[in-house]
This record gives C-alpha cells, sequence and structure tokens, in this order.
C-alpha cells in the first residue's frame, strides 16, 4: 500500500467568507472547518503523516486550543505564506522523506467523500498526478467589472478542479522547485505540475465537495455531512468530539 502524507492548507485570508469568525475556526456540523477537513485523512491507513498549514493569526489560538491534541495524532503545524504556493511549500517543508506520495488538500473543501478520495488516491498511485474534478454543467459567462456580459463560453472539456490532488513525491517536488519560472500566482497545484509537463489526470467528483468560500456554505455543508451514513468506526474514537476539548 502506497504511503500519503496530506497537508491540509487552512492558511487563506477568508476575506469573501465575512464574520467575524476567521473562516479555519467556522463550525460544520459542529466542529471547526479544518477539524473536519483533517478528519478525512487522519484514520486511513494509506496516510503516513499529515501537515496542517495555518495563518500566523490563527497559530496562537489553535495552538492553544487544539495543539494537544493534534500532537497526540501526530498532526504537524505550518505557518501560511504569502500565498498559496508559499503556503504549501512551508508544509512540504515540514514532511518527512519517506512517503511516496503528496495530497494537498484544502481546508474549506470538509465534504470530500471517502469514496472520493479513495478513487484520486488510487489514480495517482497509477499514474503520478491526478485530481478531483467535476465538469460545469450550466451556461458560463465571461462578464465585464460593470456587470455587463461580454461573451458565452463553451462548457464541453470545462472542468472545476477540486481537492485533493495528489501526486507522486518527485514530481510535485520538482514542480515546486521551478514554481520561481511560473508566470503569475497559480491558483492549485495541479497548475505547476502541468507546467514541468507532467500529464494531470482528472478523476470526477460532485458538487457537493463544494469549496466553503461564504457564510451561506456552512448550511449547504452541514445538509451534506448530515445527510451521509455515520463513518464507522476504525477501532478508536473519533479524535476531535467535542466532549474532548
Amino acid at each position: 500500500m502506497a504511503k500519503i502524507a496530506v497537508i491540509v492548507v487552512a492558511a487563506g485570508k477568508g476575506t469573501r467568507f465575512g464574520g467575524a469568525e476567521k473562516k479555519p475556526l467556522a463550525k460544520v456540523d459542529g466542529q471547526p472547518m479544518f477539524l473536519r477537513s483533517l478528519q478525512l485523512f487522519i484514520n486511513r491507513e494509506d496516510v503516513a503523516e499529515t501537515v496542517l498549514v495555518v495563518s500566523p493569526a490563527d497559530e496562537g489560538v489553535i495552538k492553544e486550543k487544539y495543539g494537544a491534541n493534534l500532537g497526540f495524532l501526530g498532526v504537524k503545524m505550518a505557518l501560511g505564506g504569502a500565498d498559496r504556493s508559499d503556503s504549501v511549500a512551508n508544509g512540504l517543508a515540514r514532511l518527512s522523506p519517506d512517503t511516496e506520495y503528496i495530497a494537498i488538500h484544502d481546508a474549506a473543501r470538509p465534504c470530500a467523500s471517502c469514496d472520493m478520495i479513495d478513487r484520486v488516491f488510487a489514480e495517482a498511485a497509477k499514474t503520478g498526478a491526478a485530481i478531483l474534478a467535476t465538469p460545469l454543467r450550466g451556461t458560463i459567462k465571461r462578464v465585464s467589472g460593470a456587470g455587463v456580459v461580454d461573451e458565452t463560453l463553451a462548457r464541453e472539456g470545462m472542468w472545476e478542479a477540486q481537492t485533493p490532488q495528489v501526486f507522486k513525491r518527485e514530481v510535485l517536488l520538482e514542480a515546486y522547485a521551478k514554481r520561481g519560472e511560473f508566470q503569475g500566482e497559480p491558483t492549485d497545484d495541479a497548475q505547476l505540475v502541468e507546467a514541468i509537463g507532467h500529464p494531470v489526470h482528472l478523476v470526477e467528483s460532485d458538487l457537493t465537495n463544494l469549496k466553503i468560500t461564504v457564510q451561506g456554505d456552512i448550511a449547504l455543508a452541514n445538509a451534506i455531512l448530515k445527510s451521509r451514513p455515520a463513518p464507522k468506526p476504525k477501532g478508536f474514537l473519533k479524535p476531535f468530539e467535542e466532549a474532548q476539548w
């Protein structure tokens, strides 16, 4: 069984989220969003290690409230950088050298299912680079800053990338070593891998793997999680039950 390291990125500014509470700490089905996302991976037998990347502004409260349990479960922490790729690079620096694959997951996607993760992990093991994605189904408009439609785009062959995104270790490390050559700021890790010429394979997902961006997305995430059967225990209690805090 391939051993996978997982980096959960919770270091974004979350400016569109609004509200008084930081987005990674907002409750999703009763638990902070970043914990929900960590729980997707920490009980998996194929995951060898996890790194949580947090904003420097959130480091203190996360260490104070959750540090002991994160340490007990072997979750390492890294600080976010100026942009997303800097944050992922900081997470990569915390990994041990003996895992075969690296998965990057946004903490803002706490609803990825076990089946989705199983399939993208399996595809990455076959191809060296795989991401979850869903085909665009609506009519896509390019809109000017004045709120006027400039053109209608063809949706054929258009997919929305999601996470986790999973790569063979040496492929991702090469991509990050060459990110200084990338024009502009990559919005996901697959862009950097594409830039070095390595094919990235898609694993079809669906819209339940939503990315929480605004306050209203919390209600959608809650509904998705409540609609799913409770996960079967794997030998020990869920690590982040509220009663433990």
